[in-house]
This record gives structure tokens, C-alpha cells and sequence, in this order.
């Protein structure tokens, strides 16, 4: 599904390097060549391979060179938004709200459709023979989540406990741990005894036996969230802006749509994430001070 995941053409190395350096294009409005940042919810080298597919497709339909990014991390993801680093952010749900905030201009137009839904849900695991059987059993024990900036690894189960009287390091230890797989591998591994992430990353972790499921025992599915938004720079041209909307929009290749985890992509607007940021106001988060 189109979520969580937060590329780069060569290397990620290469692609931090393109988002240190200064950019001197002569307008911005309308880049020479534009750059498309994924985000880093699961391994790079991963997404990198992926990528390709669309790249291609990109090119060919938008009729410019593209490069696609992939950041180390949520939060400089958001700063390459906010400073013009990137013209198109493909954000978790959560880092979009936070990237809105900071670059209140950058315009959500795209999100993904699985099995007939655009939203997901996080799912919350314990080890399988683990000393947590039930959500209340987290109390006094370590939690892992993903990245602070997460949807799903980090908000909304987060937010989830919270309603359920366990605050986060005073009722117990909150660990991040980064990636969405890695959440996974410590739960099943007994390293840590409970933590959460995407439930689709956690169904695809299953099925391509990257963690045994005998391992990890379910304690409970989040809210739907919506599911990762695609946003484009407000200060493009028009006709720019639109080309690159209508080329995803369009997207009907099954192997592209499959990097986004989705079978379609639809239309989105900035009012469908008001959910994520009722869910701050559960945790007390001020999204502007993040």
C-alpha cells in the first residue's frame, strides 16, 4: 500500500551528497531535472533496486531526467521539502503533517488505494513465548518503535496505548529502533518483548519469510490511518505541477504500483490527514515544535 514508504539511482550515499549540494538551476519553477525522495522506512538498497520501474517511467512520460532519492531518515526527508531539495516527497502520513507544518506550500495530490481502501492500519506484536500476552502486560517493560517521525511505527500506536492509560517512558520504556523491519526482527528475535510498525510491511515481512510469524504473537490492529500521501512543491509552474499529478494518477503498471504497495493511486487532499494530527493532540505533540 502507498504507505510507508518513505531512492536514489546509484547509491544512497550519492543521493545525500545531491541533497548537501547547493542547487543552482536556473528557475526553480521548472527544474531541469526532478528530484523524487521515497521514504527510508525500510532498507535502502531495497527501494533503490525497486525503483528503477518508475524512473523510467517518469522520464519517458514527464520528458526530464529524474533522480530518485532515498534520506537517511524522516526528518531530513522533511527538511529537503522545506528547503527545495526535492520538487516531489513521497511521506509517511505522519511526516507529511510534520513537513506541512514546516512548508505549509508543498501540496498533497496523490495516495495510495489497496484492496479498495486508501488508509491502513499499524499493528502492535509481542514476542510469541515473550512476558507480554496483552496490551496491559506492556506496562514496566521496553516497547520498540520505528522512526519518531513514523505513522505506524511510532504515532499511531503510540497514540493507541496512550487511550489505553500507558504513557510512553511512564509506563514504560519507549525504544526506536528506526526501520519498520527492524521493529519486526527484535520482536520475533525476543530482544525486545513488544513493539509496532506497518501492518502491511509486517504481512509482506511474512510473506517472504524474512521473520517467522510462529515467533510473534498480535495484540492489536491501530485505527485506520490514512495511507502515505504524494506531495509536490507548491512554487512549481502550474503546468508542471499538473504533468507530474496526472503521471502518477495515471500510474496502471502493476509492477510500479507494487513498489508503493498499492493497485492504484487516487486523488488526496491535505483535509484527509486531520486524523493524524487529532491523534497528536491525544499525545500532547505541539506538530509545529517537532
Amino acid at each position: 500500500m502507498i504507505q510507508r514508504r518513505n531512492f536514489l539511482v546509484g547509491s544512497a550515499a550519492a543521493g545525500l551528497c545531491a541533497l548537501a549540494a547547493p542547487v543552482f538551476a536556473a528557475d526553480k519553477t521548472s527544474p531541469d531535472k526532478l528530484r523524487i525522495a521515497l521514504l527510508p522506512d525500510e532498507n535502502a538498497s531495497t527501494i533503490i533496486q525497486n525503483a528503477q520501474p518508475l524512473k523510467r517511467y517518469l522520464e519517458e512520460v514527464l520528458k526530464k531526467p529524474v533522480e530518485i532519492i532515498v534520506t537517511t531518515d524522516y526528518s531530513s526527508m522533511i527538511e529537503a521539502m522545506r528547503f527545495g531539495r526535492i520538487e516531489v516527497g513521497y511521506f509517511g502520513p505522519f511526516s507529511y503533517v510534520l513537513a506541512k507544518s514546516k512548508a505549509p506550500d508543498i501540496e498533497p495530490f496523490g495516495v495510495g488505494v489497496e484492496k479498495g481502501k486508501p488508509n491502513y492500519q499499524s499493528i502492535l506484536i509481542a514476542t510469541a513465548d515473550g512476558p507480554v500476552k496483552e496490551l496491559a502486560d506492556i506496562k514496566g517493560k521496553p516497547f520498540a518503535f520505528g522512526d519518531r517521525a513514523s505513522t505506524s511505527s511510532h504515532l499511531a500506536p503510540r497514540a493507541l496505548l496512550a487511550r489505553q492509560g500507558l504513557i510512553g517512558d511512564a509506563d514504560y520504556k519507549v525504544v526506536h529502533l528506526g526501520q519498520h523491519d527492524a521493529v519486526a526482527r527484535a520482536v520475533a528475535a525476543g530482544q525486545v518483548p513488544a513493539g509496532a510498525l506497518s501492518e502491511q510491511i509486517y504481512r509482506v515481512l511474512v510473506e517472504t519469510k524474512k521473520i517467522d510469524p510462529t515467533r510473534i504473537r498480535q495484540l492489536a490492529l491501530s485505527e485506520p490511518i490514512p495511507n502515505y500521501p504524494l506531495t509536490v512543491q507548491g512554487f512549481l509552474k502550474p503546468e508542471l505541477k499538473d504533468a507530474i499529478k496526472r503521471a502518477f494518477l495515471d500510474l496502471k503498471d502493476p509492477t510500479i504500483l507494487k513498489l508503493f504497495r498499492v493497485e492504484a493511486i487516487a486523488t488526496a487532499t491535505d483535509k484527509d490527514y486531520d486524523v493524524l494530527r487529532d491523534m497528536a493532540k491525544v499525545l500532547q505533540l505541539d506538530v509545529a515544535k517537532l
